[in-house]
């Protein structure tokens, strides 16, 4: 039978993009000492001049007259910036030497006429509430300064948004914001003693782990805590491998400990069966090398896998192995270890075994319900005794 001679075309898996479309830029913006244009007297214009004082604006407000609570925050003052009271409404001379401009309309006329004077002066603008004559939004805040966290849903669902930022506000100790101004005070030195790479990669992790760990930030930055992270960081010359699973290869069944390893990764190599969703949670300046095939075959493609991993940990970079399903014993991990290479192994969790979160005794209240779960999961050859008094309890 003779051979086709008509090429065959091959359909690869094409990736996303590491960062997918983005809905508006978010962008931090320095106020400190810059007028700002606020147009209305209202309670909504009174708390975004707040915010913006906060900001260390120079708050500009065109206003006959204020909201009691605006007028009182005028004599209060503001957190950071000040306020300038014109009891006169807003004019095109306003916008003179202004970064932004804000305003509370009274009518659609009004907020037509605000925006196209703000266009024309070449000030970004917003319009309280009416998102088409809006270049910018105001996002939820989570302040914990110098850590500040904005959320935005661009103007479709405010209530979302302040719901994901009560989440977060739960999740951040009040004290990182002691940590995170202290590590403007050590900044410095990490420039200066340590190499640019994986040594201040080292440090700034292990930094962040003192934040997280309930300790109050320390007021020397010369203090025994912090010199030990100096001395570690410089003294680890070599990198580590973090073999990870993904489980049933969803993403939101990672655990913490597999999204902290994808976070650190400076390189990431990856099986062609992982889910995307679970790539979108690494560090997007990690180098990323997809395998495209699965590493149980062939064995020749296994060992330039490992020389490569290998020779990035010597470098002293962190490696993540990111294979898709649960983990095992593979031939690769054994070498990777028999090389005296740092390895730690991060398995998935199943969906499976996740579901059962709901009947845990923690949610229920009852510890038999989670004694009746383990008795079933539990292989057949495994003894099982179940005490009747802790049931009762």
């Amino acid at each position: 039978m003779p051979r086709s001679h008509k090429p065959v075309e091959k359909r690869t898996r094409r990736r996303p993009p590491r960062v997918e479309a983005l809905a508006s830029l978010p962008l931090f913006f320095r106020l400190d000492g810059r007028k700002v244009v606020l147009a209305g007297g209202t309670e909504a214009a009174g708390w975004k001049a707040e915010l913006l004082a906060a900001s260390g604006a120079s708050v500009h407000i065109f206003a006959e007259e204020l909201d009691e609570g605006f007028a009182a925050l005028l004599e209060k003052g503001g957190a950071g910036g000040t306020f300038i009271h014109h009891r006169q409404p807003w004019s095109a001379t306003s916008f003179e030497g202004a970064t932004l401009a804000i305003a509370d309309a009274g009518s659609e006329g009004e907020a037509q006429a605000f925006y196209c004077a703000a266009r024309a002066a070449g000030v970004p603008v917003n319009v309280i509430d009416t998102p088409r004559f809006c270049e910018f939004q105001f996002g939820s805040i989570v302040n914990r300064s110098p850590v500040v966290i904005g959320i935005s849903t661009n103007g479709v669902a405010p209530i979302l948004g302040q719901a994901i930022r009560r989440r977060i506000e739960a999740l951040l100790p009040r004290s990182l914001q002691a940590w995170a101004a202290f590590a403007g005070l050590v900044r410095g030195r990490v420039l200066e003693t340590l190499k640019a790479g994986a040594e201040r990669r080292r440090f700034w992790e292990r930094f962040t782990d003192l934040a997280f760990s309930g300790k109050t930030a320390p007021k020397d930055p010369l203090g025994c805590d912090v010199g030990s992270l100096f001395q570690e960081a410089a003294e680890t010359g070599r990198g580590r491998v973090s073999v990870v699973g993904t489980g049933d290869g969803d993403a939101e069944l990672l655990t913490l400990k597999a999204v902290r390893a994808l976070q650190s990764a400076d390189v990431i190599f990856f099986d062609a069966c992982v889910e995307d969703d679970v790539l979108e949670l690494a560090r997007r300046e990690a180098k990323r090398v997809v395998i495209k095939k699965q590493l149980g075959a062939p064995r020749g493609q296994d060992a330039k896998i490992i020389e490569d991993m290998s020779a990035l940990v010597e470098d002293g970079k962190h490696v993540v192995l990111l294979k898709s399903g649960n983990l095992s014993a593979t031939r690769e991990l054994r070498v990777l270890l028999a090389r005296g290479l740092s390895v730690s192994q991060i398995p998935g969790v199943e969906r499976g075994l996740a579901e059962f979160a709901p009947f845990s005794s923690f949610a229920t209240g009852k510890p038999e319900t989670t004694a009746t779960l383990l008795h079933h999961l539990s292989p057949p050859s495994v003894k099982r005794p179940v005490r009747e008094e802790s049931a009762r309890r």
